[in-house]
């Protein structure tokens, strides 16, 4: 068995990179930080990461014994959600946002893990659904190390670039509009309601 305790901290080849084993885990284990596996070449391995790391598809991790791990992101059941338009799926983020759910955001698509509940609040909320068996990629940021909800270091870039988004498709006519006032600015002025 081989033990890993860090990422890799060197640079690998492209060409090499094809031929590292690699470590296939669902969303739900990469956020484990303590971990038994079993390799892609049937080695077993015992993982000891700092606590809070979440694995992200393609992150390189390095055993004991020097060999290198590439981390893949293995399919998993989600629902695929699409619009016919962008605001559609705007509000379908908007909404999964306010639940704190971790969500794949893709060109012109999301997705997220299969849940009942969320599926027929998606439906309601008039995008396309479907369920699918696919790697799940959630943007870091909201989950892993904790509950940080807008107070990490990246949040002034995360918010300023929703805010641009919206205002490309509603225009600021539309600022005031109740539906689209919770942003997350975290002003004191502002209600935070969650749904």
């Amino acid at each position: 068995m081989i033990r890993i305790e860090r990422y890799a901290n060197r640079e690998i080849p492209e060409a090499e990179l094809a031929n590292l084993r690699k470590l296939v885990l669902p969303f739900d284990l990469r956020q484990r930080s303590r971990l038994r596996v079993a390799l892609d070449d049937g080695t077993e391995a015992a993982v000891f990461l700092p606590h809070g790391t979440v694995l992200r598809n393609g992150d390189l991790l390095e055993a004991r014994d020097g060999s290198v791990i590439r981390v893949v992101a293995a399919p998993e059941n989600v629902l695929y959600v699409t619009a016919d338009k962008p605001r559609a799926l705007t509000r379908a983020a908007y909404h999964l946002g306010n639940r704190h759910v971790p969500v794949e955001l893709g060109e012109n698509f999301l997705k997220l893990e299969t849940d009942p509940v969320l599926k027929e609040m998606l439906l309601q909320l008039g995008v396309t659904l479907r369920e699918d068996c696919l790697p799940f990629q959630p943007e870091a940021g909201a989950y892993g190390g904790g509950h940080r909800h807008g107070h990490d270091s990246t949040f002034s870039e995360e918010y300023a670039r929703v805010q641009q988004l919206f205002y490309e498709y509603h225009g600021p006519e539309r600022s005031d509009d109740k539906e689209h006032r919770h942003l997350h600015p975290h002003d004191d002025s502002l209600s935070h309601e969650h749904s």
